[in-house]
């Protein structure tokens, strides 16, 4: 008998919307110097992530009223779509080039992450996967291997752009889809060994990372290059206490602190509104984990179950990751702060991946 849609978790919503309205505020708040030095226009990030809110919303309400069992049927051409964005963002002249690495398609102003869009991607097509052939999921060879060779190649591409910290997401994200299928625990410490290898490779083998590895150890041994971002940003924190400098008044912001309105809008957000403010963010994500996982337990079919665990863990470790690059509590990644961190693609395809995990919230009584 099919289940009837009720209504949606408005706790999830609404927190969604919390966090989406700290993002507003503080892509302002920390942008501004930025924006009027180079575009001669305060309101120039502001005006941008308005546009990408409104965009981002359109997406959820969409993925919100569309049967989330639609998305079984359309995850294999969805990632066919992604590899083939992936491999042209590595072609000279197609990819665009910032800070040494390829990773936008686009021309003029607009421009795309096929990288973000692949985080949304992998957790549909692998929560099909893995739901149509749940009986398989305890071989190793018939359950596992086909899933890490799809991810191989995703994590490969990009990689390859280079971009470590998403490929690191993506990664941890299908280990965990793998966990929720019912994945051996034996298979999966094997495979946790091996890729904790292959990072440290990946690591030692590219010297900008290396020098990165090194700088976490000790910031301050080179403070005006591998280390200046750590500390220059924990001079933010530092600086916020426990009620923060006051909003709009940050010092760091004052092109002291690179990517202020970005990768590390965390730290502008602790130096303005203290220890209080970081903590509400924090706290935010603790409170979209705790449904997002609710929904997943309580989904009606193991399809759903997987999809939200998915969803949910997608952006959970991206938080986790970003606030622990900004507290120095792993080497700096590109990874930005979801819902938060100035952004086009992040912003809008995280907010269709809302949508979706609010659809299936839908289809279950969460109390």
């Amino acid at each position: 008998m099919a289940v009837r849609p009720k209504s949606l978790d408005f706790i999830l919503f609404f927190t969604t919307i919390a966090l989406l309205s700290f993002g507003v505020v503080m892509v302002y708040s920390s942008s501004a110097v930025s924006a009027y030095v180079n575009f001669n226009d305060s309101y120039y990030f502001l005006k941008r992530q308005i546009i990408w809110v409104t965009l981002g919303i359109i997406a959820m309400l969409f993925t919100l009223n569309l049967d989330y069992h639609v998305w079984r049927k359309l995850a294999a051409p969805i990632l066919i779509v992604t590899l083939i964005l992936l491999i042209l963002v590595l072609i000279p002249g197609l990819g665009k080039v910032v800070n040494g690495a390829r990773r936008w398609l686009g021309f003029g102003s607009l421009y795309l992450q096929p990288s973000e869009i692949a985080k949304l991607s992998m957790v549909l097509f692998s929560s099909a996967s893995l739901a149509r052939h749940q009986e398989k999921i305890t071989s190793f060879v018939k359950g596992l291997v086909p899933q890490l060779l799809i991810l191989l190649l995703v994590f490969g591409l990009i990689l390859k752009e280079p971009d470590l910290g998403t490929a690191l997401a993506i990664g941890g994200t299908v280990f965990v889809l793998l966990f929720t299928a019912g994945a051996k625990l034996s298979h999966l410490t094997s495979l946790g060994l091996v890729g904790v290898v292959g990072i440290i490779a990946a690591i030692i083998l590219e010297p900008y990372r290396l020098k990165r590895l090194l700088a976490f150890s000790n910031p301050w041994a080179d403070p005006l290059d591998t280390g200046y971002h750590i500390i220059q940003s924990l001079y933010a924190l530092g600086s916020g206490g426990l009620f923060g400098v006051g909003l709009g008044r940050s010092r760091e912001k004052f092109l002291y602190l690179p990517e202020p309105h970005t990768d590390f809008i965390f730290a502008i957000l602790g130096e303005e509104l203290g220890f209080i403010g970081t903590i509400t963010v924090i706290l935010l994500f603790f409170l979209f984990a705790w449904r997002g996982f609710k929904v997943a337990i309580s989904a009606p079919d193991i399809y759903g179950s997987i999809l939200a665990a998915g969803l949910t863990t997608m952006i959970i470790m991206q938080a986790l990751m970003n606030i622990a690059v900004v507290t120095a509590s792993m080497p700096v990644t590109g990874i930005p702060l979801p819902f938060i961190s100035f952004g086009g693609s992040a912003l809008i395809f995280t907010l269709a991946g809302v949508g979706i995990l609010l659809n299936i919230s839908r289809y279950v009584n969460v109390k």
